[in-house]
């Protein structure tokens, strides 16, 4: 893994401690060049390698292709794939070495149930005839509201679609969602909201010609890592983009940033529309372009009409001479691309704030054309699955929950009346299912592919609710999670690797991923175990015929291709043949674009008409929907619509007694719960245990210096954490979420009353009122010192290992 120079005998430098790699430099309009990442298990060169498998990355959102070297039965390292669109042959950090948890000694083998308090082993047909049992039980008594279903954003397409079929098709229930309500949530709105339909309009080759790069709360850097090499590559060659960060870290790319603000947590608002307000003062808008395709121009210029930078300085810590800078940049930009995260999905007012970056490309006319396109990033590698086949919330293929002919040709689709698949209401988000596991109402959640015991706000309270013995819980996953430890059955499940599928990254790439070995023990790819429970059921279509018809993959996928169909995710030009070749492909792929798409949006028309929109759109203040008549009164036309909200301050601030903001959110070695980073040997010594971010000022004001162990607490728990002192604005403290208990002596959770180490011990029960994602950026806390450095690791108790890299972000 280390070879050494053949000059010294010092190691020469891994790509944990140089995780961008080596800069290949180009520039504006110029390929990205070629550049191979791969990395083999100690021993194995690549002549031992029997066969290379396809397959993309399941670590990030990016969409690394990849091959996976096979030997003796094991997946024993991966090789970037030098043709694909999205990486050129590059692989991050959590690429090259992530792949080891498949083969984690505690892998889940043989299903579990419940007995006298304890999971014990049993065999699938017990334990999928208690999931049935259950089921049938609760529509019996209750009917479909008493079952959920929460998902991943980590599966394949093939088994999304399987589930929502089955939830909104078969059983009838409302309550779908996946994780990616916590990541992705928000971007699905913004672009309903503006564009009248989910999917990004811009490439990621944007970045190749691009001149001005806006990153709004993204941190590229670590969360997509090889997307970053894109940009450090156009940085590093002739004429390269100026870069604006919008981030309160530091972080990497506001270390590259021409130019960095750095709002208070909670006021992103503020600052966008402070943004917009000088636009239109310094006559950059493009009123051709606004006039001939969009909406909404007056009532927006009006809401930003005294949001002047003066204003907005005051409430979000930015000085007005840097706001105004920041709005010459995006005045002055001939090729502007932007992209937007957790920053602003996870904060106050998200999808309002998010909304504004699109009103940005709309106001400058920046769309459709190359180094002109926002991506409104997801936070999982199939994050965009979720939201396409209907495992999030959503209708399948984008379809209109109120529009009557949507449903109607849904119900054509897949066999059944119009009125099994329910729509008498919004569907509902994973924190209002929460509730009604609280409440009572619903009595079976099955959990697959997720944590929510660690990812989900206010843990204490999240624990209490999975733990209600009125609850049937049904967990299936890889390894026994935090959340697999509080259920009823624990079904496990085969991961990337073991099993075949599609996914499709955030710039609507999709990619095939290849069965390369056999899953451990008794485990089954998610898609068998969904087909088994819809065969149990007994589930049927309206002629009788069975409701799910599909028995493999490739047929899964030529259904859910089919139910695509004329809609903006039209996925009919793709097979699994198409999908073998050298590179993903770009939805829509159908006849008329047979090659696929880079761009939407070119030719200035939207998805927005009043008979084909993904919905009506909600009120940004309150959330409430609008209805068909207000939306065609609104945009009969179809055109790009502007949006805009005043700022509200956020429901929890700072006081006397918790005077700091608490943000959370992912670093450059892990990926969510730890699940499978943290059980790959260099990802975990880089960063073995959670490390709160503090100011140099604030840490001198709480009598803190770098090393100390500290207790962050909010009003609903306490986290104790290393301290580590950054350029991160003052008055905000930042923990990393990764951090859970699988990995300590108690494995579940903190004993009552104690500090535990996950940040979400500390969020709130609070959500966005338009996309309805959870906020984890802008809840209250305070830092006390519990040991100083030299006792620190002592402070920490048994297990604990200080990281490697004191560094690292």
């Amino acid at each position: 893994m280390s070879p050494t120079h053949p000059d010294s005998s010092r190691p020469r430098p891994t790509r944990i401690d140089q995780p961008w790699g080596e800069r290949t430099a180009y520039g504006p309009g110029e390929d990205w060049p070629v550049r191979v990442d791969t990395h083999l298990a100690d021993g194995v060169r690549e002549e031992d390698v029997d066969r290379w498998v396809q397959t993309a990355s399941i670590l990030h959102s990016n969409g690394d292709a990849m091959d996976m070297a096979v030997v003796d039965g094991r997946i024993q390292g991966v090789r970037g794939r030098a043709g694909d669109r999205v990486n050129h042959g590059r692989l991050g950090v959590k690429d090259l070495y992530g792949w080891q948890a498949n083969s984690s000694p505690d892998r889940l083998t043989r299903p579990l149930v419940r007995e006298n308090g304890q999971l014990v082993e049993t065999d699938w047909d017990t334990a999928m005839d208690r999931v049935v049992g259950r089921t049938r039980e609760l529509l019996d008594e209750q009917g479909a509201s008493a079952i959920g279903f929460y998902t991943s954003g980590q599966l394949f397409a093939e088994e999304y679609y399987t589930l929502g079929v089955i939830a909104h098709g078969g059983i009838g229930t409302n309550h779908v969602d996946g994780n990616t309500r916590l990541c992705t949530a928000t971007a699905a709105a913004a672009l309903k909201a503006s564009f009248g339909c989910d999917g990004q309009p811009g490439s990621y080759t944007d970045i190749d010609h691009a001149d001005v790069i806006a990153l709004y709360g993204h941190n590229m850097a670590e969360t997509q890592s090889v997307l970053w090499m894109r940009i450090l590559d156009r940085l590093a060659g002739p004429n390269p983009p100026a870069i604006l960060c919008v981030d309160p870290r530091r972080t990497p790319v506001a270390a590259h940033a021409t130019l960095h603000l750095a709002p208070l947590p909670g006021t992103n608002m503020a600052l966008m529309n402070a943004l917009i307000h000088e636009l239109i003062e310094s006559d950059a808008v493009d009123r051709d372009y606004v006039d001939s395709h969009t909406v909404g121009y007056d009532s927006l210029a009006g809401q930003v009409a005294d949001c002047t930078p003066e204003w907005a300085a005051e409430i979000c810590g930015v000085p007005a001479g840097r706001i105004r800078e920041a709005a010459r940049l995006l005045a002055g930009a001939e090729k502007l691309m932007s992209t937007v995260l957790q920053g602003f999905y996870q904060s106050h007012q998200a999808a309002a704030a998010s909304i504004q970056v699109n009103n940005i490309h709309l106001l400058r006319g920046m769309l459709g054309r190359p180094g002109c396109g926002v991506l409104q990033m997801n936070g999982q590698p199939t994050a965009e699955n979720t939201r396409e086949c209907g495992a999030d919330g959503d209708l399948a293929g984008f379809r209109n929950w109120s529009n009557p002919s949507h449903i109607d040709d849904l119900a054509s689709v897949w066999n059944v009346d119009p009125m099994a698949i329910p729509h008498y209401t919004a569907p509902t988000h994973a924190m209002q299912m929460m509730r009604y596991v609280e409440d009572g109402s619903l009595r079976l959640l099955w959990v697959s592919g997720t944590n929510p015991a660690v990812s989900l706000p206010e843990l204490h309270r999240i624990r209490s609710i999975l733990s209600q013995e009125r609850l049937t819980l049904v967990v299936q996953d890889i390894f026994l999670t935090e959340t697999a430890q509080l259920a009823d059955v624990v079904l496990p499940a085969a991961t990337w690797g073991e099993k075949t599928g599609t996914f499709t990254n955030v710039d609507r790439t999709v990619h095939l991923s290849e069965k390369a070995v056999e899953p451990p023990g008794e485990a089954k790819a998610d898609l068998d175990i969904f087909l088994d429970y819809a065969r149990r059921l007994d589930l049927r279509g309206k002629d009788g015929s069975p409701l799910v018809h599909w028995h493999d993959p490739e047929s899964a996928f030529d259904a859910w291709t089919e139910c695509s169909r004329g809609r903006l995710c039209d996925y009919t030009g793709l097979t699994y043949d198409k999908l073998r070749g050298e590179s993903g492909v770009q939805w829509p792929c159908n006849e008329e674009n047979p090659d696929g798409t880079e761009r939407l949006y070119t030719d200035g028309r939207f998805w927005a008409h009043p008979d084909v929109c993904e919905n009506y759109g909600r009120d940004l203040v309150t959330g409430a929907p609008k209805n068909a008549q207000e939306y065609k009164v609104f945009n009969p036309e179809g055109r790009a619509m502007l949006k805009g909200a005043p700022y509200l301050p956020a429901h929890e601030r700072p006081d006397d007694d918790h005077p700091l903001h608490l943000i959370t959110g992912r670093t450059l070695y892990h990926f969510h719960t730890r699940t499978k980073t943290g059980r790959a040997p260099e990802l975990d010594a880089a960063a073995p245990e959670v490390w709160v971010e503090i100011s140099a000022g604030d840490a001198a004001a709480a009598g803190l210096t770098a090393g100390d162990y500290a207790e962050i607490s909010s009003p609903r728990g306490r986290v104790r954490a290393t301290v580590r002192i950054t350029d991160i604005r003052d008055g905000v403290l930042f923990l990393p979420f990764h951090y859970g208990y699988w990995d300590t002596p108690t494995g579940d959770g903190p004993a009552r009353d104690a500090a535990g180490r996950a940040a979400n011990e500390l969020t709130l029960t609070d959500w966005d009122p338009v996309s309805k994602q959870p906020i984890f950026k802008t809840a209250a806390a305070r830092i006390t010192r519990v040991a100083d450095s030299a006792a620190a690791a002592e402070a920490h108790g048994p297990g604990h290992r200080e990281s490697r890299k004191e560094g690292a972000r």
